[in-house]
């Protein structure tokens, strides 16, 4: 039986040239892998957000494609992408699903484990 399968890794870099401390304005970019570990074509449609800063406030982020792509992928293919996004807070969680397609027009998810925004002197 064929299997519609994304793995997903993340990279999170704090950005200290567009962050402003003094406004509690912390700035992270983050770079995703997007796998496909099944053994279907399949496309990667959607995705939501959620990001949670120090002080326990989220948002929610949610929309078409990533990066303006909505990538197609054979089985062990992969995309890359680099995306950002502020916090009010030094540290806080991001976590997310990417919302998935097979060729044959079967849907699945694909979660994104939570992982962690960190000014690095924040954490000492």
């Amino acid at each position: 039986m064929s299997q519609a399968e994304f793995t997903c890794s993340v990279q999170p870099q704090y950005l200290d040239e567009q962050s402003n401390p003094s406004q509690n304005e912390y700035a992270f970019s983050y770079t995703v892998t997007i796998r496909n570990t099944g053994t279907v074509t399949a496309q990667l449609v959607a995705r939501q957000w959620l990001i949670t800063d120090a002080t326990g406030r989220t948002q929610e982020v949610r929309g078409l494609a990533v990066v303006g792509h909505q990538p197609v992928l054979r089985p062990g293919e992969h995309f890359e992408y680099t995306s950002w996004t502020s916090l009010g807070t030094p540290h806080g969680v991001m976590e997310g699903t990417f919302f998935c397609m097979t060729e044959d027009a079967r849907p699945f998810e694909a979660p994104i484990a939570p992982f962690t925004l960190a000014r690095s002197q924040s954490l000492h």
